[in-house]
């Protein structure tokens, strides 16, 4: 999935989404209200963005569940259409991973809400589009054909995250979330699918010492060179 000289790299971006979420997590458990970075972050998206309300709620169905079902569908098949299986596994473990990880883990164990009743931290919003940008531009790193251009795949990867990352300026711009969750969903997304990719390689890489054919493999192959004849003399007297 990832190209060798990019995992040690991918493997310190995991770490670091993962200490950020953790902090995140600690810092705001079971608050209902914004901490003062937060009110200052909010009141500008609000402020600026909250004369354009029909184009932030356009936005904001982008990281629907049903959106995000269908591009996950998507990727999985244009993998499998081109004989990608590890792509493929990645689009279909590490998206509803990350999903499933904000909404049944930690939204309940975080307990942060908003409005009263909502629990909100991290974004789910932005975990999904997040979680498929990263997808993208893993998959786009070592792509099925080499036609492609680096030029046109960094532009497309760059797309998706700026797609990404105004699907969860509009959650704040709505009111819907908290910028410290946007931030959360953020690191729950790109951390997921850097870790599949990575637990993806790794399982790709290790050895099948249980199969006959590696034993075979593994065993001395005898030739002339090794046999040597002693004569006892002769035969038949």
């Amino acid at each position: 999935m990832l190209p060798p000289a990019l995992r040690r790299t991918a493997a310190l971006v995991v770490t670091g989404c993962a200490a950020v979420t953790a902090s995140l997590a600690l810092a705001f458990a079971g608050q209902a209200r914004p901490d003062g970075l937060d009110a200052a972050v909010d009141t500008h998206v609000r402020s600026g963005l909250g004369q354009y309300p029909e184009q932030l709620h356009l936005l904001a169905e982008l990281g629907d569940l049903v959106p995000v079902t269908v591009l996950t569908a998507a990727l999985i098949l244009a993998c499998l259409a081109v004989r990608r299986r590890r792509g493929a596994a990645l689009a279909c473990l590490a998206v509803p991973g990350a999903v499933a990880l904000t909404e049944f883990v930690l939204k309940p164990l975080v307990g942060r809400t908003i409005h009263g009743a909502y629990l909100c931290f991290p974004s789910g919003h932005a975990t999904a589009s997040f979680a498929l940008a990263t997808t993208c531009a893993v998959l786009l790193a070592r792509p099925a054909r080499r036609r492609l251009p680096g030029a046109v795949r960094l532009l497309l990867v760059l797309s998706a995250a700026v797609v990404a990352a105004a699907v969860a300026t509009a959650m704040v711009a709505l009111g819907h979330h908290y910028f410290t969750d946007a931030v959360a969903g953020t690191a729950v997304g790109l951390g997921m699918v850097l870790l599949t990719a990575l637990l993806i390689d790794w399982a790709a890489g290790s050895p099948r010492a249980g199969s006959p054919l590696q034993r075979a493999s593994d065993s001395p192959v005898i030739t002339a060179s090794h046999v040597s004849i002693r004569s006892w003399g002769p035969v038949g007297r």
